[in-house]
């Protein structure tokens, strides 16, 4: 399902188109995104409709419709990226998908223990 990249994408910044509805578009709050990469390897297209057809999503592509974000529906918190969310976060202004991934432990966690 991973394949080498027609060309590398290390160092480079390129713009997702985030899906309307999505758990990427909740977080986002948007509907592009610029991100930086640092990925030699990306999902091989033949394998998009197989995983579709088995319950993910994706949910964000680049300019020529590669997949560049996928989720599960229904999962309080599966995302995957091919880039670097961390790389465009900052003490006090965390990515929208870390600040997404926090608040989903922090609510399970709080389901397990009964907290608030």
């Amino acid at each position: 399902m991973v394949t080498a990249l027609a060309c590398s994408l290390v160092g480079q910044t390129h713009a997702v188109r985030i899906e309307h509805g999505s758990l990427a578009a909740r977080l986002y709050g948007r509907a592009d995104a610029l991100e930086d990469y640092y990925c030699n390897y990306g999902l091989n297209p033949e394998y998009r409709a197989r995983l579709e057809r088995a319950g993910l999503r994706v949910s964000g592509v680049g300019d020529e419709g590669e997949v560049r974000l996928v989720e599960l529906p229904g999962h309080p918190f599966f995302l995957a990226t091919l880039f670097l969310p961390q790389a465009r976060s900052a003490p006090g202004a965390p990515h929208p998908l870390l600040a997404g991934w926090a608040a989903a432990a922090l609510a399970a966690a709080c389901a397990r223990t009964g907290a608030r």
